[in-house]
């Protein structure tokens, strides 16, 4: 799997994603909490998906870089073509290290997403697609990878040691 690096469209087109969600929420959903759960925690997962696995030979890695391709495309062709600007590289050097408890709650987390979307029919499939794809967007970015990747790598690795020491 080659290295994957984000384009500051990539990064313009996963913001968009958020933007339109958030305003949809706000007006359409007439901003209930409840309705942003879905969301955030796709969006979390995403973020946590391209930050552990973009570059490794993993199907998650496949699904991360795929995303990221998508959004790079996109947000370079409507940058670049769009609007006339550039879409220069804004990919942060270093990828998240998990233990190897914290890549049993990614697979985890993994089942709990492909649930929801199977068999959870109040909550929305588009709501965990965009979120999970928006998070894939800007994890790779030097700012949001910086911010997010202490957070998300130690949650998941922490909750790796907890399921490592009780089953393990």
């Amino acid at each position: 799997m080659p290295y994957m690096a984000i384009n500051l469209g990539g990064v313009a087109v996963g913001v968009a994603v958020i933007l339109v969600f958030l305003i949809r929420w706000w007006f359409a959903e007439k901003h209930r909490p409840g309705g942003l759960v879905p969301f955030v925690l796709s969006l979390l997962y995403g973020m946590l998906a391209s930050l552990a696995a973009i570059g490794s030979v993993s199907a998650l890695g496949v699904a991360a870089w795929t995303a990221v391709w998508t959004a790079n495309v996109s947000g370079y062709t409507a940058l670049v073509w769009g609007v006339g600007g550039t879409a220069p590289d804004v990919t942060r050097s270093q990828q998240l290290v998990l233990t190897a408890g914290g890549y049993v709650i990614v697979l985890l987390l993994s089942a709990v997403l492909f649930a929801l979307w199977k068999w959870a029919p109040r909550v929305p499939n588009w709501k965990l697609f965009l979120g999970a794809f928006a998070g894939a967007a800007v994890a790779l970015s030097g700012n949001v990878a910086g911010v997010a990747a202490i957070p998300l790598g130690s949650t998941v690795n922490l909750l790796g040691t907890g399921f490592t020491a009780a089953f393990g």
